[in-house]
């Protein structure tokens, strides 16, 4: 097979759920194979990059299966993984829903593909990949906020990636939005992710059905089985009509409102954007939350931002991934 003009970067997205890559040419003007598998945190943090490198492989051959390029064409790998992180030496420091602490992973996945990579926040990748193709394009100063196993974010600040003075800037979910208030993974309490992210919605649900099952469609959904609810069947839930979803979604929205409130009155940014599973939950969550927020931050910092939801939905971290492989390696976009 003879080399194609063209280079090619993998981007890959390592969540607490699954693990999703995709390659990309290096000018994001085409989208090639993409993979998805579950991440299987259990198996250790070498099982999971042993993982990582087998779905970058696969990614590999299908794309050299759907164009004329060679193996030779790819010039790195991206990899978005939730943190804090040490960039610069690619190491996970602490990733408590993977638990996995002072893991080198981009050490591990380039010894293992011989193949340059870089790491960067997952939810900085999310929110990179909607600023360069997605919902965010165009803004100058935006928030990410992704919102799935936890919440992560993003900060974009007159055009640039921000990552502050030791790569933890944008830890959204870890802000605290109640004194007192549930525990989290991390270890402190009343943090957002406690709160909003999926498995928090979940958590919620169980807890009111437990209490008052109601008119509620939610238990015929799962079977019965609380164990199986999930965020997304409570959103099904809420576009039915569901009141016990529907309180849920409104609360979540509630607890979101407070949480980006605060951001716009700290980073007054022109675009806020919502990924992850959270944007598919409609106008049920948006309306109210778009509602918290008035209510609650400046008006001028209201007036001159919209809210919106990622436009990328499964892609946006790989996409910046690719992005942030670019900017560390070929210094841009």
């Amino acid at each position: 097979m003879t080399s194609s003009k063209e280079q090619y970067i993998v981007g890959v997205d390592l969540g607490g759920t699954n693990i999703v890559a995709g390659a990309m040419t290096a000018d994001g003007s085409r989208h090639l194979a993409m993979r998805s598998i579950p991440t299987n945190s259990f198996v250790g943090d070498e099982g999971v990059a042993d993982r990582i490198v087998g779905l970058v492989e696969g990614v590999i051959l299908d794309s050299m299966e759907q164009t004329d390029c060679a193996r030779r064409d790819f010039i790195g790998i991206g990899v978005g993984a939730p943190g804090p992180l040490d960039r610069e030496r690619g190491i996970v420091l602490v990733a408590p829903n993977l638990g996995w602490k002072d893991f080198p992973l981009a050490k591990r996945i380039q010894e293992r593909l011989n193949l340059p990579t870089t790491l960067d926040n997952d939810a900085n990748c999310a929110t990179f990949g909607e600023w360069w193709q997605g919902a965010a394009r165009g803004g100058r100063n935006v928030v990410g906020i992704t919102i799935g196993t936890g919440i992560g974010g993003g900060l974009i600040i007159n055009g640039a990636l921000y990552h502050g003075s030791s790569d933890m800037a944008g830890e959204i979910g870890h802000t605290t939005i109640d004194l007192n208030g549930r525990h989290c993974k991390c270890g402190n309490y009343g943090c957002l992710e406690a709160y909003a992210s999926a498995p928090a919605i979940a958590t919620r649900a169980r807890e009111v059905l437990v209490r008052e099952e109601g008119d509620s469609a939610i238990p015929a959904m799962v079977e019965g089985n609380f164990e199986n609810i999930t965020a997304r069947i409570v959103y099904d839930a809420a576009k039915l009509g569901d009141p016990i979803a529907s309180e849920i979604v409104k609360d979540t929205a509630r607890y979101l409102g407070a949480g980006v409130a605060n951001l716009l009155n700290i980073f007054n940014p022109d675009i806020v954007v919502l990924a992850g599973g959270v944007a598919e939950a409609g106008d049920a969550l948006f309306v109210p939350l778009r509602a918290e927020v008035r209510r609650r931050a400046f008006s001028p910092a209201v007036n001159a931002m919209k809210i919106v939801p990622g436009s990328l939905p499964g892609t946006a971290g790989v996409v910046g991934a690719v992005a942030s492989f670019k900017q560390q390696h070929l210094g841009g976009v």
